[in-house]
């Protein structure tokens, strides 16, 4: 497997409507986003073990801890394909944590 690297870009939502709920208690939206060209960026490389690294400019606000969103995924798809999780993944935060602009969600 070779290393792959993969934009998160933002997403800035113009407008956002609560416009119903669903039968499963969630909610029916109705909404218009944009997404600007700037984002984080995920890299993943072969690795003995899952791990992960942040940095960039707003790294120092995001801890690698195991309940991280990007660690989180990785599990989950590994579950999913039935392998266990073997990669060095490496989260460069371009965009400002807790910032309501998709990052956590994209990344």
């Amino acid at each position: 497997m070779t290393a792959l690297h993969e934009a998160a870009p933002a997403k800035v939502n113009l407008y956002l409507h609560v416009v119903g709920r669903r039968d499963d208690g969630y909610h029916l939206l109705d909404s218009l986003a944009v997404f600007p060209p700037v984002g984080d960026l995920l890299r993943a490389a072969p690795a003995a073990t899952l791990s992960l690294a942040v940095d960039g400019p707003f790294g120092a606000a995001l801890a690698a801890e195991s309940d991280n969103l990007v660690l989180r995924a990785a599990r989950a798809l590994a579950g999913q394909a039935g392998v266990v999780p073997r990669a060095g993944l490496v989260l460069t935060k371009n965009l400002p944590v807790a910032s309501g602009i998709g990052g956590g969600s994209a990344d």
